[in-house]
């Protein structure tokens, strides 16, 4: 098994930055691909970013140039840079990854977080 737990989230100003957090705990030599989506009120779970153990991302259209995923694999955690926010990307931020290799564009995980709330004012 596998947690995670989100950190970072807050209310911000349209234009400002904000970095999210992903701190994985127990069997984390299991995990490879760590993704972050956003559901936002009355609207579905969205595609954010995504990172493979090595480092390599995948972006959303609507985040590519604004948000930058990283990851630490000595700290088992994972961030998401987010700059010049609008309010549309208001939403609940969740952490997730997965234990099997598959194509880095594939939106199947296994393990999520509980999210953390990002609220951009206009």
């Amino acid at each position: 098994q596998v947690q995670l737990v989100e950190s970072g989230g807050g209310l911000v100003q349209a234009g400002d930055s904000l970095r999210l957090s992903c701190a994985a705990s127990g069997r984390t030599s299991t995990m490879y691909t760590m993704g972050w989506f956003r559901q936002a009120p009355g609207k579905e779970r969205e595609f954010v970013a995504a990172i493979s153990r090595s480092g390599s991302t995948y972006y959303a259209d609507s985040v590519k140039g604004r948000f930058t995923m990283s990851r630490d694999n000595a700290r088992n955690t994972v961030y998401l840079q987010m700059n010049s926010l609008s309010p549309e990307d208001t939403a609940v931020y969740y952490c997730a990854a997965r234990n099997f290799i598959a194509l880095l564009t594939t939106p199947n995980y296994n393990y999520w977080g509980q999210g953390t709330q990002v609220t951009v004012s206009s």
